[in-house]
């Protein structure tokens, strides 16, 4: 592994987080769908967990173990030129120690960055306490540097998404926690769940370090994120789920026996598969 041109794509990644544009991400899932996102032009590729883990056969929420998730980021990093950034979900760990050789396998496995999030289980009683949060972010950043490869860490809490605590207290607790993260080293932060523009608004000039925001229906598009002053917008599982949409509706009308060859009509080629796949 060449860790002189793994630190370039790092420092790459740090850079897309600071503009001018906001840095869009449509998360993959496997192989084939990191050179699809890589082929249309995005400069980084990001992967789902909750993606890769229905690839792999689970639900999402860390059922999958560390060394599966790897294998599959592995996979993704061998096929791209560009940096990817692995979605960790909360480190398959609980101590720092853990979070350490977490971000050194991160590395080895050819990515440049990661996903850590606050929130250990189904429940909002698993949310990490935020002083051990902060250990845990130091380690994972301390590690990766000391591997020669300083990680972007893309620090997640989940205080809107699960949602966490009362509601009135909401934003508060979410800045308080998202400036303890970027403080410790986080490159980026993010805030799921958060849709309102004005919320979106706040944030960003509250948090004081570059804001990732995850799409979804009946939320800005793009480029009022922009306009907003979001560093980070990304699909999640989206796309995967989209994919699997289709995938699903097509078997339907096969067991069905109806002719509507017309869904087939996006398929990617057999050809243009292997010659995705296919480069050195």
């Amino acid at each position: 592994m060449d860790k002189a041109a793994l630190a370039k794509k790092a420092e790459r990644l740090k850079q897309l987080h600071h503009g001018p544009k906001i840095l869009v991400m449509a998360n993959a899932w496997d192989a084939i769908s990191a050179r699809i996102v890589e082929e249309a032009g995005f400069p980084a590729v990001a992967t789902t967990s909750a993606g890769v883990a229905a690839m792999l056969g689970y639900p999402d929420g860390e059922r999958l173990t560390r060394e599966e998730m790897l294998g599959m980021v592995a996979r993704v990093a061998r096929v791209v030129k560009v940096p990817v950034t692995a979605d960790m979900e909360a480190g398959y760990g609980t101590t720092p120690a853990e979070m350490a050789e977490t971000a050194r396998a991160v590395v080895e496995a050819g990515a440049v960055g990661l996903n850590l999030e606050d929130v250990t289980g189904d429940g909002e009683s698993s949310q990490v306490a935020m002083k051990l949060q902060v250990e845990k972010i130091g380690a994972m950043r301390e590690a990766s540097a000391s591997a020669g490869v300083p990680l972007v860490i893309n620090a997640r809490t989940d205080v809107y998404l699960m949602p966490v605590g009362p509601e009135a207290t909401r934003f508060e607790r979410t800045v308080e926690r998202l400036r303890a993260y970027a403080k410790a080293g986080a490159g980026c932060v993010f805030a799921p769940g958060v849709k309102d523009p004005e919320t979106i608004g706040k944030l960003v000039k509250a948090v004081e370090a570059p804001l990732n925001i995850l799409m979804m229906p009946g939320m800005p598009n793009l480029n009022e994120l922009e306009k907003l002053g979001v560093a980070r917008a990304s699909i999640g599982s989206g796309l995967a789920r989209a994919a699997l949409g289709t995938a699903r509706k097509i078997a339907k009308a096969m067991y069905e026996r109806r002719d509507e060859w017309t869904m087939f009509a996006d398929a990617i080629s057999y050809v243009d598969v292997n010659r995705l796949l296919g480069r050195s």
